[in-house]
């Protein structure tokens, strides 16, 4: 049986009597374990609660998590899988000298039809891209993926990322279980752009738009649709709503989030952007937003439906900067994929998803929604 349990307190104590729960309850075989970054929790509160587990577990740390029709900026959600997980963990993911192909070779169990391979990482990390890269490399899409950025909207990093080995930053956990999966991803985002190349970039960092620099060229287009002054001081409050849409060969745009100027008139974002990419400038409304949402629930639904079985929980993956830039009408997003399965899930700092059977992205400002059949779902 699958369990869900949640901890509103945030606090290290709630925390530990969730995790004790879960390590009493026979059933359980493996831990995804989602909390809030407002909990406060560090390594020296934390690991010696997930050292003495004995059972694998994995998850992150986000700005804001889900449970039930609720998003949440404190406390913790769990859920205690009936099948153990394989768990890789991959340390210093943004160091270029890592090969993240050695390394994701061996993710997959033997068996990796109708399973699902949970994707965690520190979204601050410089080499999330070239880390969905080796694991479509190596595994294409054998296996479904579902899973997100960690970190905290302060921007700076720190250990978000729960692990047998405690918790860690600038690293990725992944996890296989041998549970089918529907993946559904959407995001409503339009183009009101004309097409920019990034003539010059370094990993997740845009230096040049059209061979000048990134900040000047985006501040002409966004100032233009916006109607207001972008400084640097003052950049994410009107950047939220004009991100980037990085264009995909025979794909919806795949989003960028650009988070602060840096050096040089830059523009620091969450995830890589290429050199030679061709990227646009996008606007969202809020009840595309929405619709994006609930079309990504019914993409799950359709998807699942290829296993012949209904579901019996959803996990939302959903943005962070969706909830900041809908605001008060972010409830309206929870309630087109609420119903009465139980669902829980996690605020992110991008999302990672595979689109139906054909490419596997590191996504930002992206609702995806993962449907799991045949649980037998325990609440507490």
């Amino acid at each position: 049986m699958t369990r869900i349990a949640l901890d509103r307190s945030g606090t290290a104590t709630g925390l530990e009597e969730l995790l004790q729960s879960m390590k009493a309850d026979p059933a359980v075989q493996g831990i995804l374990l989602l909390s809030c970054d407002a909990n406060g929790f560090t390594p020296a509160g934390i690991n010696p609660l997930l050292g003495s587990l004995q059972k694998p577990v994995f998850g992150g740390i986000f700005p804001q998590i889900i449970s039930g029709g609720e998003h949440l900026e404190r406390g913790t959600v769990a859920v205690g899988f009936d099948k153990e997980p394989l768990v890789t963990l991959i340390q210093g993911l943004s160091d270029p000298a890592q090969d993240l192909s050695a390394k994701v070779a061996n993710a997959l169990g033997p068996d990796s039809a109708d399973s699902t391979l949970f994707v965690f990482v520190d979204g601050f990390a410089r080499r999330i891209s070239g880390l969905i890269d080796a694991l479509f490399s190596n595994h294409g899409l054998e296996s479904n993926y579902l899973g997100g950025g960690a970190g905290s909207l302060s921007l700076r990093q720190k250990p978000c990322l729960f692990a047998p080995e405690g918790l860690l930053e600038d690293s990725a956990i992944l996890a296989h279980v041998r549970l089918p999966s529907g993946i559904g991803v959407a995001h409503g985002w339009e183009v009101v752009s004309d097409t920019l190349k990034v003539t010059r970039s370094d990993r997740n960092t845009i230096v040049e738009l059209n061979h000048r620099p990134a900040f000047d060229v985006y501040r002409e287009i966004v100032e233009s649709q916006a109607g207001a002054t972008l400084t640097p001081e003052t950049f994410f409050e009107t950047a939220k709503g004009y991100p980037f849409g990085i264009r995909k060969m025979g794909a919806e745009v795949v989003v960028r989030d650009p988070l602060m100027v840096g050096d040089n008139r830059s523009l620091v974002c969450v995830g890589e952007v290429p050199v030679n990419a061709f990227v646009h400038i996008l606007r969202g409304e809020n009840q595309a937003l929405v619709n994006a949402a609930r079309s990504a629930n019914q993409l799950a639904t359709d998807a699942l439906g290829v296993h012949g079985a209904g579901a019996s929980l959803r996990i939302f993956i959903d943005c962070i900067s969706r909830v900041l830039f809908l605001q008060d009408q972010f409830q309206a997003e929870l309630n087109a994929v609420n119903d009465d399965l139980p669902m829980i899930g996690a605020l992110t700092l991008g999302e990672i998803a595979n689109s139906g059977d054909h490419y596997l992205e590191f996504y930002n400002k992206t609702a995806v929604v993962g449907l799991f059949p045949n649980l037998r779902v325990k609440d507490g």
